[in-house]
């Protein structure tokens, strides 16, 4: 189960939050500028839209998806660098 401020958490990441666990889980790329939570999926995983300072990816925006696992109390990172329309 996901408990209130879990959920309150998992839902209020802040731009800096996610690079620092993108980061954790492997991720090499700029940090991230801005954030905003856009839901979750129906996978389970929470959603959120990101920015980039910089445009050396090809695109200045992307999605990160955060699942959280609930034996370890830990949070695991999806990054998915596509340019959003």
């Amino acid at each position: 189960m996901i408990t209130a401020d879990t959920l309150k958490t998992l839902t209020t990441f802040t731009a800096p939050d996610l690079t620092r666990e993108a980061r954790r889980c492997g991720y090499k790329g700029p940090e991230f500028t801005g954030a905003k939570f856009l839901g979750i999926s129906n996978g389970g995983e929470f959603c959120y839209t990101v920015v980039f300072d910089v445009d050396t990816l090809g695109c200045d925006r992307s999605k990160v998806f955060l699942d959280y696992n609930h034996t370890m109390d830990r949070v695991y990172v999806d990054y998915h660098l596509t340019e959003l329309a």
